[in-house]
């Protein structure tokens, strides 16, 4: 059983996705979204690690780093290809 501590900012994490989601919907521009997105990487990535918090579990950790460093490196590419460079 998860302790309310971290069930509350799991919660809360949850519904900030959720606006950032609308966020991605809703961007009038591509930048917009890609920032959006970005922040939902984020928000995922901060997720995992409350979530290896609560249940002492070393793996989500683990996979919190490889996450962020991937959507680190999409989120550059992704840039890259909105400005047109090469």
């Amino acid at each position: 059983m998860m302790p309310a501590d971290f069930a509350a900012a799991a919660a809360v994490l949850a519904v900030l996705v959720l606006v950032a989601l609308v966020r991605a919907a809703l961007g009038k521009t591509t930048p917009d979204r890609v920032v959006a997105v970005d922040t939902i990487n984020t928000l995922v990535t901060a997720s995992l690690v409350v979530l290896g918090a609560a249940f002492s579990q070393v793996t989500y950790i683990d996979v919190a780093l490889v996450y962020a460093m991937l959507s680190f490196v999409a989120t550059l590419f992704i840039s890259k290809y909105l400005e047109g460079g090469k």
